[in-house]
């Protein structure tokens, strides 16, 4: 596709009045946020879009329609999978939340001996705690950074092929555990330069924005698959 001037005309970014209608009548009213740097927030800025982190704008959307809504985000930099799930579902779970989100294993997979079934292992009983104290869980596919100009190009392959292998298997995870997944690995805007970071590590605000949307749209299926939606 040509240049993108910003969010406005952004084909793959929420329209004007869409995030009001994907939410209408949520009944969620805490929300939690367990991962890594992509959870806390890394995005850097792009004109045109909001400079406003992916979690924290869903959060946002969530709380204009319901106003009351509670959040707290956990994410924090630079954490495997294990060190989340050590570190951040026991207070997750103290906060009582009825909707969470679990982004992690990207750290995992940044390295050459990446142990996929491990990362399965943490984020299995990560989802499942918080199904059980009886919050919707939302999963990722994460975007494949490799795509990102500052990834070395001798780097490129190894860490593509393990980013793919790392959104198959949290995939999996999601259709077996029935959790809200979004996934973004194969998103048509996924390979373009403009949706990462000058790290070769994290995401833009053009990214956060269409995570955002994406993340909004799945919620829409479980709010419309609901019979208490207003």
């Amino acid at each position: 596709m040509g240049a993108v001037l910003g969010e406005a005309s952004d084909p793959w970014c929420l329209r004007p009045g869409e995030a009001e209608e994907l939410l209408r009548g949520h009944r969620w009213r805490r929300f939690v946020v367990l991962g890594d740097s992509v959870a806390e927030g890394m995005c850097e800025p792009v004109d045109g879009y909001p400079d406003l982190q992916w979690a924290d704008r869903i959060a946002a959307e969530l709380r204009a329609v319901q106003p009351e809504l509670a959040y707290l985000n956990l994410g924090r930099r630079g954490l495997r999978a294990y060190e989340v799930r050590a570190t951040q579902l026991a207070p997750a779970l103290a906060y009582r939340p009825d909707l969470a989100l679990v982004v992690c294993g990207g750290n995992d997979a940044f390295r050459s001996g990446y142990d996929p079934d491990a990362v399965d292992t943490e984020l299995t009983v990560m989802v499942t705690a918080l199904q059980d104290a009886g919050a919707d869980v939302i999963t990722v596919g994460m975007f494949d950074v490799s795509h990102s100009p500052a990834v070395p190009a001798t780097l490129r392959a190894g860490l593509g092929e393990r980013m793919r292998l790392l959104s198959t298997h949290t995939g999996r995870l999601a259709e077996r555990l029935g959790t809200l997944h979004v996934h973004l690995t194969d998103h048509p805007a996924g390979p373009e330069p403009s949706m990462y970071s000058s790290d070769g590590r994290h995401g833009s605000a053009r990214s956060d924005a269409i995570a955002t949307a994406e993340t909004l749209r799945v919620l829409d299926t479980r709010l419309g698959a609901s019979a208490d939606r207003g």
